[in-house]
């Protein structure tokens, strides 16, 4: 699931930073209900880390 900054997380979990070229460059930890973080380089996103 494709998630942008100020999104609500749809669960706790470790959301991964992904950039404009799939590469994993961060994550950070949300809990339910929590808007997702501006990130640090535009054009990026957040996917649930189910590793």
């Amino acid at each position: 699931m494709r998630l942008n900054c100020g999104d609500i997380a749809p669960k706790t979990a470790n959301y991964k930073v992904i950039d404009q070229n799939g590469k994993v460059i961060g994550s950070v930890h949300m809990q339910e209900g929590e808007t997702l973080p501006p990130t640090q380089q535009s054009g990026c996103h957040y996917e649930v880390d189910r590793g």
